[in-house]
Parts: structure tokens; sequence; C-alpha cells
């Protein structure tokens, strides 16, 4: 089999709000989701060995565990269903997207292997099993099943796609500070009471921007507290020429911007290279 390699997108969290804590530990949240043009590189060929190569390479490849993650779960979970049989596989991903930055890229993986074994290895899963299979791994891995922009509503155990683009510019700088999802979650005490109105993302786009500039991160108290330089980027990237509104995704450490052009966008990261210049900045649009 010849090596084929496959884009695996980031996720951004236009706005997130806590509602309530859950009894399993989880966290019924509400978040608007949209995939930009920053992604990790999956390569995949068949080999003959009695066990897997999986091997992680790029900028962000450190801090991840080599045996057991995102990638190894799929492999794992599709042989225990005997939907991969005695085949073998040499995987490398390269890590374009930084480990612990809320933008999803393990999660993404994941998902991005799962649906190419699928076209590609005729599984032929359904949707529902496909979404089974995807949330055995982690609760937000069914999100990155498409590449539509997204309103998760978990708490309902539900995932509203929604047909019209975007077309944001966006800023993200990452500050070199690997976030614990269940860290910020755990020490979090913001929760919001919020009923989504999908008419906020299916009208224009100055509403959804008037929309989102009064939305919030909820989960950005607890990360500031930890880590206040986040406040500092944040508090940059608000001030520049052309940036609409600006806080962390996710559970961060990644703090977005999002700008009324690319011109403005690009201008701000060279800014941004100048004040904090050990911190990896990008520019992209949404997908």
């Amino acid at each position: 089999m010849k090596k084929i390699n496959i884009k695996s997108f980031c996720k951004v969290n236009l706005s997130l709000r806590v509602l309530k804590k859950l009894p399993n530990g989880y966290h019924d949240i509400n978040s608007l989701i949209t995939f930009c043009d920053i992604y990790d590189v999956i390569s995949v060929n068949k080999i003959k060995r009695s066990k897997d190569k999986i091997t992680f390479s790029g900028k962000f490849n450190k801090g991840i565990n080599k045996k057991h993650n995102t990638i190894t779960k799929i492999l794992h979970l599709l042989r225990k269903k005997n939907y991969i049989k005695e085949q073998t596989y040499r995987i490398n991903v390269k890590k374009n997207i930084p480990h612990g930055s809320g933008m999803g890229g393990g999660s993404s993986n994941a998902a991005t292997l799962l649906n190419y074994f699928n076209s590609k290895m005729s599984l032929k899963l359904g949707k529902n099993e496909l979404y089974s299979i995807a949330k055995q791994i982690g609760f937000d891995v069914p999100v990155f099943l498409e590449k539509k922009n997204t309103l998760l509503l978990n708490g309902k155990n539900k995932i509203l796609r929604l047909k019209r683009k975007f077309n944001l510019n966006i800023l993200v700088v990452f500050p070199n500070i690997i976030c614990s999802t269940k860290k910020i979650y755990s020490h979090n005490k913001k929760t919001y009471q919020f009923k989504p109105e999908i008419k906020h993302y299916s009208r224009s786009k100055k509403q959804l921007i008037n929309f989102l500039k009064n939305e919030k991160n909820d989960l950005e108290k607890t990360v500031i507290d930890f880590y206040p330089k986040i406040k500092r980027i944040i508090d940059f990237i608000k001030i520049q020429e052309g940036c609409l509104f600006s806080r962390i995704t996710g559970s961060g450490s990644a703090c977005i911007g999002i700008f009324s052009n690319m011109e403005t966008a690009i201008y701000t990261k060279k800014l941004i290279k100048l004040k904090f210049p050990k911190y990896w900045c990008a520019v992209s649009k949404t997908i």
C-alpha cells in the first residue's frame, strides 16, 4: 500500500458556555465551533509486522503519550469490533497543531483516521456506528467527523451542523502552555444559563459577529487564574486595529482573535512576534 497523507484540521471555539456539572463528572456545555486551515498531516501505510508503528513528528510532537493516544485508541476499538483484522499499519502524525492548546488536535486526528478507514478500507460503517466509536475516544471527537460549522449542545448530546460558511479571518497565538482540560474544568466555577438561538448563526455575518462580541468562553477566567500571561495576550490582540473580538479557544491555552480582514490579522501577527517572540502564532481562514 502506498503511503497516504491526510489533513487533520483544527477547531476553534468561537464561544463556550458551561451550563452545569453532570453527575458523571463531565460538564453540560454549549459551544459554537468552526474549523480553520491549520492542520496536522497523518501518513498511513500498511506494513508486515506483528504490531503497528505509531510515531509523532513536527513542531508539537512533545508531550504526547506515544503508547496511549487517540490514534492507538481508534485502532484498538476497530480491532475490538473486528473491523480491522490481521493487518498492521505504520502511522505518523506530523503535529502542526499545538498539543494542549484547546484546538482539538488529538480529537481531530482520531476522527480523521476513523473517516479514512471507513471510506478507504470499505468498513461501510453507518453514521450512528461512526459516532458511537468516536464518542468512546472523547466527547468532542464526533465534532470532527464532519468539517462543518457546529453548534455543540453537549448536555443534550446533540451536534447541530450549520450549513452557512462563516469565512472568518483568524489569528491564533499559542503561549507554549499545555492546558489540562480536566484541570481547567474541575476548577471552573462559572456557569451560565443559556438557550441557543439558531437565528444568530443563520442570518448575516454581521449579525453573527455582533452576537459573538457579547459572548464569552466561560473557562477563560479559570485559565487566566492559572496562567495570567494569557490575559496579556488576549488584551493585546483586542486593542489591535481590525480585531472584532478575542478570547481563548476550548480550555486553552491558545488565544484567538477574529479580524475584519486578513491584512490586519497578518499585521497583528507581526506585532505579536515582536512583543511575544517565543510564542507560536499563525493566521488562518475558516474552511
